[in-house]
Order: C-alpha cells, then structure tokens, then sequence
C-alpha cells in the first residue's frame, strides 16, 4: 500500500489560510485528508528539496514579500517554520531550490526581480546573495514592463534561467555560490509572453510554456554557453477556442516521452508525444480538467497518476496517467481545496 504526501500552495484571498497538505492513495486511487499544513500569506508556489527534508514557500507578510522555509517531517509531512527572508513589496510568483540545497531563486512578478538566497545546512536561508530588475516591454496590453514569472536551474545546475512574460524573454545566469551573472538572453516571439520551462531529460531540449500566445516552444538547449535555439511551436489550444486562454503550467515525464501542457479558459491538459530524435512534439490529446483555471498540475512519484489544480473552482481533480500512450483519464474531481495555484509532492 502506497500513500504519497502532497502539498498545494495557494491565494489566500478569499478563504484559504496557507499551504495545505493532502494524501494520494495509489491502491484506492483516491486524493484524501486535505488540510492546512502552515498558516502564510499568499503562498502561491512551492517546491520541495530534493532529500525531501525541507519546503520553500513564496510568501506575504504584510506590505512586505519573499520566502519562507520550512523543515518536512519524515512520517507525516507536517511542517514547521525555520525562517523568512522578505523585503518591501508583493511576493514572488515562483521559487526554486537547488539539488544540494545550497542556492534559492525566486522571480517575482510584480517587483520584476530574480533573487537568490544562499541556505544554511538545516534549509533555512540567508540574506539574498543576488537581486537583479530587469527591464523591458512588450506588445501586448500586459506587457506594460518585466513580470518575471520562472526561476529555476538547468538540468547540470550550471544556470539559473529566469523567464520574463513582460519582454518576452529567457534569460540565462551562471550561478556561482549562489551569485547570479547574466550570459545569454533568448526572445521568443513578441507578444507570445512566456512563462514556464521544463527540460528534456537527455537536457539537450527544453519546452516553454507561453501564457499571451498558448504555444510550446521547443528549443534546442546548448549546454555549453547555456544559450537557446527554436526548433518548433505548436498551439495548446484548438484552433475553434476563441475565448480568453492563459497558458499556465508545463512539466515532462521523467523517461522524457511526454510532455503536458497547461490551459487556464480552455480549461485543460494539452498532451504531447515528444520525438526522442529531435526534440519536436506531436498532439496526442486534449482532457478537461473538471475544474475552472487549472493553474498547475504534478504526476505523483510513481508518475502513474497527474493531479491538476482548478484555481477559480476551488478543486484539485486526480487523473490516472496510461505511461505508454501519455493519455489521462478522469479518477476523482472536486476534491476542495481554497484558492489552489500549485502542487507538489514528497
């Protein structure tokens, strides 16, 4: 019998309290025990260290934003505050966390910084080590300047790419002890507003989620000098959908054969095969998230399974996942949850 630990970050706007924490089942195929794991301010975005010891939390504390780091608890996945690093302004939209643990990043996008945040060896952190504003615009109407909406490490943790949906631009840093330098600077398509980034595992390929536009772009990623290469994009919506879509999430399966997009007016899942020779992708399906705004979804461990976050209908929604054909099928849906924006688990 299989039980895996999962956490959502959410809005606290309306009635959500913080970050909560929840069991999937894999025998009864079932989401359970749904219930608040650390009171915070607005803590949107989560991710857990890789040893599993430790959970980052985007946070609000009053007029000031930032992170707050938590230790996990091996049995029950409870979590106790360690500390907050927070400056003037709203918090960021996303964090990051190296696989040694040493290096944070959070991009921010309201503030348009990246900041990075050496930890001490419990996962608690220091004062930043890096703040970078960035400038730019675009053309669309909420492009109006940088809202940085990605920080995260490449596969050989050599960089930190930070992605910019304001100016439409990837940009990459080196990372050295947790100090940020900017190398290379990719534009996507004016307008498209880029998002999220995920990698192909054999980290030659990488696949951007665009928000403005609802494509993935397929690049071509040069681990040399960390520089960036288009290869494909491809829709995430039908053709036919003519209402209002924000793209939202993007993650890829760890044998690196499917990769998922997320579609917020749409409301849904784009699945795609990846060709394995170059990169490129071919639609395989659309699936409804039984929910309205999926902001993210997860596969759990086992990747037998996706959970999907429905942020204006309050729900999570548990599909089981066919490994060799990347399609979804509906299990559960309407599992409550106040405000959820992202989900991870242990």
């Amino acid at each position: 019998m299989t039980k895996y630990v999962g956490y959502v970050g959410t809005y606290t706007k309306q009635t959500s309290k913080g970050v909560y924490q929840f069991t999937l089942d894999t025998d009864n195929k079932e989401l359970t025990d749904v219930t608040l794991a650390a009171e915070l301010g607005n803590p949107t975005y989560v991710t857990v260290s890789d040893d599993k010891k430790n959970l980052y939390a985007v946070s609000k504390d009053g007029e000031n934003g930032g992170v707050t780091a938590f230790s996990i608890d091996e049995q029950t996945g409870a979590l106790t505050k360690l500390n907050a690093e927070t400056a003037a302004g709203s918090p960021p939209c996303h964090v990051s966390v190296d696989r040694d643990k040493s290096t944070v990043v959070t991009a921010n996008y309201h503030t348009t910084n990246i900041v990075s945040y050496r930890t001490n060896e419990d996962g608690s952190l220091n004062a930043p080590t890096s703040v970078i504003e960035h400038e730019g615009t675009g053309p669309h109407e909420r492009q109006e300047k940088p809202h940085m909406h990605y920080a995260g490490f490449t596969p050989d943790e050599k960089y930190v790419i930070a992605i910019d949906l304001g100016s439409d631009r990837v940009t990459t840093y080196t990372v050295d002890e947790g100090s940020l330098t900017e190398v290379q600077v990719f534009n996507t398509a004016p307008g498209s507003g880029p998002r999220h980034i995920t990698f192909h595992p054999n980290q030659k390929y990488a696949y951007v989620m665009t928000e403005l536009s609802s494509e993935v772009l397929v690049l071509h990623y040069d681990e040399k000098d960390g520089s960036f290469t288009q290869q494909q994009s491809i829709k995430t919506i039908p053709e036919t959908f003519t209402e209002t879509n924000d793209g939202s999430a993007i993650h890829i399966s760890s044998d690196g054969q499917f990769v998922y997009a997320g579609n917020r007016g749409h409301n849904s899942i784009a699945v795609y095969q990846v060709n394995q020779d170059d990169g490129q992708l071919t639609f395989v399906e659309w699936t409804s998230t039984e929910g309205n705004w999926p902001r993210d979804f997860v596969m759990d461990p086992s990747e037998e399974f996706l959970i999907a976050t429905n942020q204006k209908s309050n729900t999570m929604t548990l599909f089981e996942r066919d490994k060799s054909t990347g399609k979804l099928s509906l299990i559960q849906s309407d599992v409550h949850v106040p405000e959820p924006v992202c989900v991870k688990f242990i």
